[in-house]
């Protein structure tokens, strides 16, 4: 089955790639390597605000780094035209604005990483950092970024 339709089956549609908030590039492709700059949550096409252990659970957070696995994978495609092209994705890094007592970062990024296995099957399967930070631009609750191997 492709990559369109897996996530045909999933029902999810890629939104195109977001305009820059700062002075970047959404992703940079060098030889067989693909690095997309982090992705913050939207929800309703705004920031999704909220630190988690304090005005936001485990779950919902898992529900915005899903979120933010969608919007990456719009960048993705804008970068290689065709998802079938990705060989692997590499490595995933998470910041998850949360509570100096919130322990469950790696629970949260699992919203990414569970959307990836289930779209690229074991290509999905990737090396990644969770981590638990003060804040993110525009009070965002979690940013993902990514790195992907091309044919």
């Amino acid at each position: 089955m492709s990559v369109q339709d897996k996530l045909a089956q999933l029902g999810i549609e890629l939104p195109p790639v977001s305009v820059p908030a700062a002075a970047y590039v959404p992703f940079v492709r060098t030889g067989n390597l693909v690095f997309l700059s982090g992705h913050i949550a939207r929800k309703d096409g705004k920031p999704w605000v909220g630190q988690l252990g304090v005005n936001m659970g485990t779950e919902e957070g898992k529900t915005a780094a899903r979120a933010i696995a969608i919007d990456l994978l719009g960048t993705l495609k804008a970068a290689v035209g065709d998802l079938d092209k990705i060989t692997r994705i590499v490595k995933v890094m998470s910041l998850v604005n949360s509570a100096s007592t919130f322990t469950e970062q790696h629970l949260v990024t699992n919203g990414a990483s569970e959307l990836f296995a289930e779209v690229f099957g074991d290509k999905g399967a990737h090396a990644r950092s969770a981590f638990g930070v003060a804040q993110i631009p525009m009070g965002a609750c979690v940013e993902i970024e990514l790195i992907a191997e091309v044919a």
